[in-house]
């Protein structure tokens, strides 16, 4: 495991940005959802990652305020009496910059693995 404990450690990392990007992911092709007003809002997805020895996991999921947003959509097939229905309660802005820094982290650790594979690699060509 020391021998390869950078490509170990970099490979736990992808796995939680790649769980945080699908989650990203989700929450923006569901910020138009909306729901009857009697029902919950989308819940927008967070992902907890923790420390574990060699790397990182993914520790579980924190999900949104199911109470959304109410809006005034009254010619939405879901709408109440009122014309009111339930939106998710996030903002695009936000989950833009959380895709951002999802995938820059993302590619830092795909960097890692590559510059250690190389040196993997040379190193192997030292000892022929």
């Amino acid at each position: 495991m020391a021998l390869f404990g950078a490509i170990s450690t970099a490979g736990s990392g992808l796995g939680v940005y790649r769980t945080w990007l699908d989650a990203i992911s989700d929450n923006i092709a569901n910020i138009n959802t909306v729901k009857p007003t009697s029902g919950p809002a989308y819940q927008e997805r967070e992902i907890v990652a923790q420390e574990v020895p060699g790397g990182v996991a993914v520790a579980g999921a924190v999900f949104g305020n199911a109470q959304g947003r109410i809006v005034s959509e009254p010619g939405n097939p879901l709408a109440d009496a009122q014309g009111l229905v339930r939106a998710p309660d996030m903002d695009l802005g936000d989950q833009m910059t959380q895709l951002i820094v999802a995938q820059h982290a993302y590619q830092a650790n795909l960097a890692v693995i590559d510059r250690a594979r190389d040196a993997y690699l040379q190193a192997i060509q030292i000892g022929k």
